[in-house]
């Protein structure tokens, strides 16, 4: 059976350098599974591979899709799913590598078959939040799908926006789509997650930030500011820097934020791949551990 070896982790742990040692070592493809580096012009906020590093393995999916353009984790199950196909005719494995959990939950598991929105009712929900906020959905909801209102996180917009859309769409309840079973694929799936002991990964995660910095980061948010209300900037990097170039922050304390919420962002990444029993982990600083003939062999044995 063809093979999808999925590298997961936190931000900054080091998923790219090794899925493209890993890729050019099996000869196969690289699937990025990262929601922001799918889109053009985030090179540097999402420290999306180089030029040289795109040069030495196929990628799928970086840089694919316009900042204007929506993209769910829904569509990313189909699109992956559809290309997958397609490798599978010339290729025995596939990677499948990022930290985007939602997009890799919904390629390895699948997700909930809810209904496609239409873009007007999107558009049109998503101006009644900038005009009125968060409360006047939420109280839509509440009357819709109480269920779904007593689950959800009520400070994710994003969320209880989309839960509302479909409640509207359908006419039925955003939670009786939810079952949360996983689909069969017709492949087999191996799971390495990769770590780091906190303090090296925080280290590793404020570096990064500054080489972005001194790459352009700046630069490339001022381009992108015109669509600061998108959700695709909706991002850790850019929105602390919208709101310097805002006048609502220094330069100095948006470099901070992007620091504490790119640190923040690896502890949800970990507390969320930590709930699935079939990722087998690897701590990145155990030079003990030849990382790559590990996982090669997990891949012979699966």
């Amino acid at each position: 059976m063809k093979k999808l070896l999925v590298i997961l982790g936190p931000t900054g742990v080091g998923k790219t350098n090794l899925s493209i040692e890993l890729a050019t070592y099996f000869r196969c493809p690289i699937i990025s599974a990262d929601s922001r580096q799918i889109y053009r012009g985030m090179t540097i906020g999402t420290d999306a591979p180089s030029a040289e590093q795109l040069q030495k393995v196929e990628h799928y999916f970086i840089g694919t899709l316009s900042v204007e353009d929506y993209h769910s984790a829904s569509e990313f199950e189909d699109d992956t799913l559809a290309l997958l196909s397609q490798l599978y005719e010339t290729y025995n494995i596939a990677i499948l590598s990022g930290g985007s959990m939602l997009y890799i939950d919904a390629v390895c598991k699948g997700i909930d078959d809810v209904p496609n929105i239409d873009p007007v009712l999107r558009r049109q929900l998503m101006e009644q939040y900038r005009q009125e906020g968060i409360d006047s959905i939420r109280m839509q909801l509440k009357l819709r799908d109480p269920q779904f209102y007593d689950e959800v996180d009520l400070k994710n917009y994003k969320r209880v926006i989309h839960a509302l859309e479909v409640c509207i769409m359908t006419g039925k309840p955003y939670s009786s789509f939810r079952t949360n079973t996983v689909k069969k694929r017709p492949f087999e799936i191996v799971k390495i997650g990769l770590t780091r002991p906190r303090k090296e990964l925080y280290n590793r995660i404020n570096a990064r930030v500054d080489s972005m910095i001194n790459r352009g980061l700046i630069e490339e948010a001022r381009k992108l500011y015109p669509y600061k209300h998108l959700n695709s900037l909706n991002t850790v990097g850019y929105k602390e820097l919208f709101n310097y170039f805002d006048g609502e922050w220094t330069l100095d304390f948006a470099i901070d934020k992007i620091k504490q919420h790119s640190r923040n962002y690896a502890r949800k990444q970990l507390s969320w791949f930590n709930r699935d029993k079939d990722i087998y982990w690897i701590d990145l600083s155990d030079e003990s551990v030849d990382v790559k003939e590990v996982i090669v062999e997990r891949v012979k044995m699966w």
